[in-house]
């Protein structure tokens, strides 16, 4: 998905830190399995890791990113140009399609290696996540390369804001007071964790569908409309992390009862219904399961 060149993403909410050596994480063995399943499954930690770390060195490079040209040029200000545009997006849609009164989330970070959080130390192998104690996103950009080399993803820039999109739609959950429900320890195919993950799946939908209505402050669309081969590529991206194919590469089986995320065809399911239909379509915890 293209930027256009002219687009003003000066004020998309994003940041870089250098890496951090100190990182401490507390918890014991639980934080550590805990950390292993985020590896396996690219996911958010969902506010359940503890402690923390030394601060990461600040980098104001991204600072440079203004324009949707350089978006089109650099992944981290493609990032930025991302949470521009998301921003926009949710200030009407969050109110219109959900009654969610919107606010930004504190910050996005781009992070080199490893970085400390609210909800402890993160390293690149946790993968992108929301954190909800500081409502920050946390993304290391090599899982990009990841979702190619490791996940099998046809990657593209759209399938890289796909990943971002869907971070931000758990900070919409966050504010709708949803997210919390998917820490109830439930896993299965009708688990609310499950119900979360699709729902942001579909909230990313709902994003792509809009974004290239979505402008500045002068007027001019952030993105132009997405081709459908860019649309495949966010798919490939969302069914790469399903549940089932990640447990039979990482194990040789499925176990459903352990999903956490859904089906790779639940999670293209329910970006593409979000796609077609928008945010207010998005509804999986209203919804038995046989529906999900």
């Amino acid at each position: 998905m293209t930027f256009n060149p002219n687009a003003d993403i000066s004020g998309g909410k994003a940041s870089k830190r250098g890496r951090n050596t100190g990182i401490a994480v507390g918890g014991g063995l639980g934080v550590i399995a805990l950390v292993i399943v985020s590896q396996l499954l690219g996911v958010d930690l969902t506010g359940l890791l503890g402690g923390g770390g030394e601060p990461s060195t600040p980098d104001a490079s991204i600072e440079e990113c203004l324009t949707g040209q350089a978006a089109n040029e650099r992944v981290d200000c493609r990032m930025k140009g991302a949470s521009a545009s998301l921003e926009t997006y949710w200030e009407q849609a969050a109110p219109e399609e959900l009654g969610v009164s919107y606010t930004a989330p504190q910050d996005f970070v781009l992070f080199d290696q490893s970085t400390s959080t609210a909800c402890g130390g993160a390293t690149s192998a946790t993968g992108p996540f929301y954190c909800p104690p500081d409502q920050t996103i946390y993304v290391d950009v090599t899982f990009f390369d990841e979702l190619e080399t490791r996940f099998g993803s046809s990657g593209g820039p759209l399938a890289q804001m796909y990943v971002v999109a869907h971070e931000w739609g758990h900070h919409v959950q966050n504010l709708a007071g949803t997210l919390s429900a998917a820490q109830d320890g439930q896993t299965g195919p009708t688990s609310n964790s499950v119900r979360t993950e699709l729902q942001a799946d579909c909230f990313a939908g709902a994003w792509v569908a809009n974004a290239a209505y979505t402008t500045d402050d002068k007027g001019v669309a952030f993105l132009v409309p997405p081709t459908a081969s860019e649309v495949a590529d966010a798919l490939s991206a969302a069914a790469a992390v399903g549940d089932d194919r990640i447990q039979q590469a990482a194990q040789g089986q499925v176990t459903p009862h352990t999903f956490t995320h859904g089906t790779s065809e639940q999670r293209q399911r329910w970006f593409t219904t979000g796609y077609e239909q928008g945010a207010a379509a998005c509804d999986t915890f209203g919804i038995d399961g046989s529906q999900l």
